[in-house]
């Protein structure tokens, strides 16, 4: 093995990937300097020996290419950046969940309320909510039905909910999507006061 250069090395591993100093393995590579400045097609040893001679890394930026490609760079500190930039890319991309409530169109008050008090967290959780009203047999006779129960629904979450896609029967179901509304935070809802069921 050729004796390591002085001092550990506690540079973060390069990736599979990326390949550093002496595991740039060809005979001849396109140098760019620390400056951003072409050096043009130097033997590896020549280019290693540059980068070891300013106290940086030689980094293989584009290993495709004929020669490949090195520039001389502090290796650790790149690899910090480009993981804040991951870090921060996926900071802003938003993952978008989709849940679903099925609903019969003649649903009483009891799992109306529960059930909505689902969507209602699903919503605060910023999650999306496919709302199905399923119909069966001579059911689906009578769609207006289950449009009440969706338009209701929506009207009630309608601090909480954007209508994204109207009722819609689809088959003997008709399904209508609620997104979260702007400033939605992730706090749970307030518990529902406790119901005393009347006697019949």
């Amino acid at each position: 093995m050729p004796p390591r250069r002085g001092g550990p090395d506690n540079r973060p591993p390069a990736g599979p990937a990326t390949r550093i100093n002496e595991a740039i393995r060809v005979d001849e590579v396109r140098l760019i300097d620390e400056e951003g400045e072409n050096h043009g097609v130097l033997p590896i040893g020549e280019a290693q020996a540059r980068a070891s001679g300013v106290g940086l890394d030689l980094v293989e930026v584009a290993p495709e290419a004929a020669p490949p490609v090195v520039r001389i760079m502090d290796y650790g500190k790149w690899r910090y950046e480009q993981e804040q930039k991951a870090k921060q890319a996926r900071r802003h991309q938003s993952t978008i969940t989709v849940k679903e409530i099925k609903f019969r169109p003649k649903i009483d008050e009891h799992d109306y309320a529960t059930k909505k008090g689902h969507v209602e967290r699903f919503l605060r959780h910023r999650d999306k909510v496919k709302v199905t009203i399923m119909f069966r047999g001579r059911e689906v006779l009578h769609p207006e039905r289950g449009e009440a129960i969706l338009l209701k629904l929506a009207d009630e979450l309608s601090e909480l909910a954007d209508i994204e896609s109207k009722p819609n029967l689809d088959g003997r179901n008709m399904i209508m999507m609620l997104a979260p509304g702007k400033g939605v935070g992730e706090e749970e809802p307030s518990k529902p006061e406790p119901t005393t069921a009347k006697s019949g």
